[in-house]
């Protein structure tokens, strides 16, 4: 039976304790529906380390087909290797001739009302009518895990209502009738119903457009949910809806969310029972039967994502489609020239990275299209004549295409615009040209990749532009004056235009100069508005931003990109002198804040930390001046609060990351530390400083010379044992004079699940015992090196062997 847990006991596996002490290798395989022997072994090639052992276990889960284990995985030798299998198909189990069936029973009633409570909230406990309710609930669920754990965060979405916890719980009732893959089905569909309004509804079901192994990007998502007309400004809300109650899934990058498989099953069958939703997910092949033709008649979106496309129909009535998608189907090289014909309703059309030069005619029948993605379309030259008839475009994106500004010139209307800068054409023609971006007067969105030829151009035909950005692609390095100054004097021209577009939000741009961000927002409204601190605005400041100032070569145009979040706002400072006035306003509003090359700076403290309190990122690279990032001398409240990444680079005077007290609070989301090339460092973790990282996963030190501990014992005597509970990674590099992680084995490395160490001959024991790193499934060292450690427990060490990649120490 499906959601009984046996995908979540299969993963499980991996971590047991029973189990690492067994085998020293286990594998986990996920078997498709529509799967391949070749893809089958390709998984398990990708799981493999070198000098596995000669014992293993191998997990397939969700197995839908027999497998001939002997042919495909060459398991001759039974005694050598154990495979477990999942599947809700007994029939699979005797083909295949397992040794012990094991039914996955469900909850008893105990059992789901706990779980039940732990993912709705202890909250509900304070309301003895919502345990009632929970309790009649969980028995509607057969002790099924899949469905109380949905359910559970279904009502929590609920809060505190109890009526409507009453009422749903009747509608459940009537609901849980059948048994098996149909009842988890209906429940799926309670979930779906329990969203509180219909765009929640609309938005959750156009998420099926995807396949359940696709990453769908969250910045496109909400573009096409606004265009469908599904959100007004709330789209962030209804997505984290969606996530908090486990209809869509993030694995904590914010950049990127999924569909479960099940749920856009039901999701898909869900939109053919709603008006105007009728979502169609094709392959290629399907195209081809007659009797499909149907179903594009019929429907309101389709989704053609399998990459394998090469030819569409020559003439369709698809009047009733809103959304199209054929992105990545690189061999789709034409379109049929009265493809777009019927299509009038039309609203997002998605062509990237296909291999079509050119687009027909009757893309011009599309009056309502209001969003067209033709990146890395790397051969498309050409548009329609007639595309000043696309009234209703809002977004346009051209990057990596061979398209120039002049073919989209009449388009002044558009909203949000992204282009490379090879996209406005050779110079020498652009000075001639009225194509300015400032025409486009409803821009709100306007951004700019800066790739093979950093040519001049102007925006002011954008007046409409809200948002703007300019990426600059490292790969493509000037190496002579006259072709910097030329990029220079692109930016200046564009960055006084953009200033005069009045309904610009937000901006991805390099100034530079100081002077050439304090001439942009001097004069733009936004910020005019903000940096007069008795406005409204220095409160409600809602202005994005993506900003690097100044620098000499490519590498340092780039924008700092956040670790986690693309709406992150974020300011790479390159080659600057003294804190400055302006950098310090402009930090106030920053998320990831980037120093590079400073030539004064000792301490970042000298940007004062009032205004680094928003911080999430942080990197400080080639600033040779400064001696400690943090100097919290005389100060009495915490800073960096909810700083999550901090990465230090070539900083040669380094003496210290923390100076003075650490106050409680500081620095107590730190997830990734990375000291890179800090020549005189000697200490990591001052005294307290440690026992503010109850969150830090990873910690990388490469080619820090004078580091001889990772945790100083003089600095940290009295550690609590869970002081790292949450690392993950650890990864030590040419660090010469290195003898000590920590001194002993007392702490907890309950998460770690990675170590990478190398060139740190003095180094002769790890901290690591049999109970204290029970994850440890991967060691990347040098084979001498790790022979010649000391070891209290040989036995650690032999369980050890298999997960260990030996590398070379030269490099």
């Amino acid at each position: 039976m499906m959601g009984t847990g046996k995908t979540t006991i299969m993963e499980h596996l991996n971590h047991h304790e029973n189990v690492m002490n067994m085998f020293h290798i286990v594998i986990s395989v996920a078997i498709q529906k529509e799967w391949s022997e070749i893809g089958f072994q390709q998984q398990i090639l990708d799981q493999l380390v070198v000098n596995m052992g000669s014992a293993d276990i191998k997990k397939n889960d969700d197995v839908c087909h027999t497998i001939e284990l002997e042919k495909i995985i060459g398991v001759h030798d039974m005694q050598k290797c154990k495979v477990v299998l999942a599947t809700r198909d007994q029939a699979i189990c005797k083909e295949m001739a397992v040794d012990d069936e094991i039914e996955v029973k469900t909850l008893s009633d105990v059992e789901a009302l706990d779980l039940f409570m732990e993912k709705a909230g202890e909250y509900i406990k304070n309301f003895p009518r919502a345990v009632q309710v929970a309790q009649l609930v969980v028995k509607e669920c057969g002790g099924l895990p899949l469905l109380i754990e949905k359910l559970a965060k279904t009502f929590k979405g609920m809060g505190g209502n109890i009526q409507r916890w009453t009422d749903e719980r009747r509608q459940l009732q009537d609901l849980m009738n059948e048994e098996g893959m149909r009842a988890v089905h209906q429940v799926l569909q309670f979930c779906y119903n329990s969203l509180d309004s219909n765009p929640k509804k609309d938005c959750f079901l156009y998420c099926a457009l995807y396949s359940e192994k696709c990453e769908i990007l969250v910045r496109c998502l909400l573009e096409c949910w606004r265009m469908e007309g599904f959100t007004h400004n709330d789209e962030h809300e209804i997505l984290g809806h969606l996530i908090n109650v486990s209809l869509l899934e993030t694995s904590g990058n914010k950049k990127i969310v999924k569909m479960n498989k099940v749920l856009r099953e039901m999701a898909l069958t869900k939109s053919q029972e709603r008006e105007n939703s009728k979502i169609v997910a094709m392959k290629c092949e399907e195209l081809k039967e007659p009797s499909n033709r149907e179903k594009w008649t019929q429907a309101n979106r389709i989704s053609l994502l399998d990459e394998k496309l090469q030819n569409l129909p020559e003439n369709l009535n698809c009047g009733n489609l809103f959304t199209l998608l054929l992105q990545r189907n690189k061999n789709l090289i034409v379109i049929p020239n009265l493809f777009f014909a019927s299509m009038c309703c039309l609203q997002v059309l998605d062509l990237h990275g296909t291999g079509i030069k050119s687009l027909p005619s009757s893309l011009c029948n599309l009056i309502g299209l209001k969003g067209l993605y033709l990146n890395s379309c790397i051969h498309l030259i050409g548009l329609p004549t007639d595309t000043h008839e696309l009234k209703q475009l809002e977004v346009l994106d051209i990057r990596g295409t061979k398209l120039s500004l002049c073919q989209i010139r009449s388009l002044t209307w558009l909203k949000l615009l992204r282009i490379s800068l090879s996209n406005f054409g050779k110079r020498s023609q652009t000075r001639n040209q009225t194509d300015n971006v400032s025409e486009f007067v409803s821009l709100e969105e306007f951004s700019i990749d800066i790739d093979s030829s950093h040519q001049q151009n102007n925006v002011s035909r954008f007046v409409s532009l809200e948002e703007f950005s300019i990426d600059i692609d490292s790969s493509h390095q000037q190496n002579n004056f006259s072709s910097f100054v030329s990029l220079e004097e692109f930016s200046i021209d564009i960055g006084k235009e953009l200033a005069t577009l009045e309904k610009l939000t937000s901006l991805k741009f390099w100034f530079p100069t100081v002077e050439r961000l304090d001439s942009f927002v001097m004069n733009s409204r936004p910020w005019k508005d903000f940096f007069d601190r008795t406005s409204p605005a220095w409160e409600d400041f809602s202005f994005r931003f993506q900003f690097a100032v100044g620098g000499q070569n490519l590498t340092c145009y780039q924008i700092l990109e956040s670790f986690d979040d693309p709406s992150y706002n974020s300011l790479k400072f390159i080659n600057g002198k003294g804190g400055n006035d302006l950098i310090r306003k402009v930090l106030a509003k920053t998320h990831a804040f980037g120093l590079i090359n400073h030539v004064e700076a000792s301490s970042l403290s000298e940007f004062d930390m009032e205004n680094l309190k928003d911080l999430f990122v942080c990197s400080i690279e080639g600033c040779n001046e400064i001696k400690t990032i943090i100097d919290s001398t005389g100060k009495k409240e915490s800073v960096l609060e909810i700083l999550q990444h901090l990465h230090i680079e070539n900083a040669s005077k380094l003496e210290s990351i923390w100076k003075g007290p650490v106050l409680a609070g500081s620095l107590t989301r730190l997830r990734t530390l990375v000291l890179l090339k800090c020549r005189v460092l000697m200490e990591i973790f001052s005294n307290g400083m440690i026992q503010q990282l109850c969150k830090l996963e990873h910690l990388r030190v490469e080619e820090c010379d004078e580091i001889e501990e990772i945790i100083m014992r003089s600095e940290n005597s009295e550690l609590e044992s869970n002081q790292l509970r949450r690392l993950k990674t650890l990864t030590l590099l040419n660090l010469p004079k290195l003898t000590s992680i920590w001194t002993h084995d007392s702490l907890e490395w309950a998460s770690l699940e990675r170590i990478e160490i190398s060139i740190c001959p003095m180094l002769k024991k790890l901290p690591f015992n049999i109970s204290n790193a029970q994850k440890l499934r991967c060691i990347h060292c040098e084979q001498e090196w790790w022979e010649a450690l000391e070891w209290t427990n040989d036995g650690f060490k032999q369980r050890l062997n298999p997960f260990c990649a030996f590398t070379s120490s030269t490099g």
